[in-house]
């Protein structure tokens, strides 16, 4: 039923199709995956989890290669890379865990459509309670970014949690 996919001089298309990766990389890849792995599984709490997190930051890691072997301390920058897509799939997960919930307020349902700058900064602050200067290193800004993306966000949560309260309060 598997055809074969072999061009006319024998060689496989899909053969040549495969990239090489820079040795480098393969090495980098062969040197730390035990232990990225290990960190995302202690984190993420299940193997599949994980397994994605680890591919999904060597993907990043290679597709900014050329600039992180340029940059030096590469063990340095590529960890930081993972601890990055670890923390971004915590969040995603906690965000879709939130529309599960069920509060008196209506703020888990709020926070559920904020934009995802908004969400990552209040979450980040308010719920996991991480400084500024940690979460701007985090989401890639400024500090006074991650204010304004506070900011932003309480402003769209006020009115959901209010007008929760009013209607919770009414008794039609």
């Amino acid at each position: 039923m598997t055809e074969d996919v072999h061009a006319e001089d024998g060689s496989s298309p899909v053969a040549e199709a495969v990239l090489p990766l820079p040795l480098e990389f393969e090495a980098l890849y062969l040197s730390n995956q035990e232990a990225f792995h290990s960190y995302a599984l202690l984190q993420l709490g299940s193997n599949g989890a994980a397994e994605d997190a680890v591919h999904r930051a060597f993907l990043e890691i290679l597709r900014h290669w050329d600039a992180l072997t340029e940059e030096g301390n590469l063990q340095q920058h590529t960890w930081a890379i993972l601890r990055r897509v670890v923390i971004s799939q915590t969040l995603e997960a906690f965000r879709a865990r939130l529309t599960l919930l069920r509060g008196e307020t209506g703020l888990y349902q709020a926070m559920g459509t904020l934009p995802p700058r908004q969400f990552d900064a209040i979450v980040l602050r308010y719920v996991l309670q991480y400084d500024t200067r940690w979460i701007s290193w985090y989401m890639g800004v400024t500090p006074s970014t991650v204010d304004y993306h506070c900011r932003k966000a309480k402003e769209r949560l006020e009115p959901a949690v209010a007008s929760h309260i009013k209607t919770e309060g009414d008794p039609k």
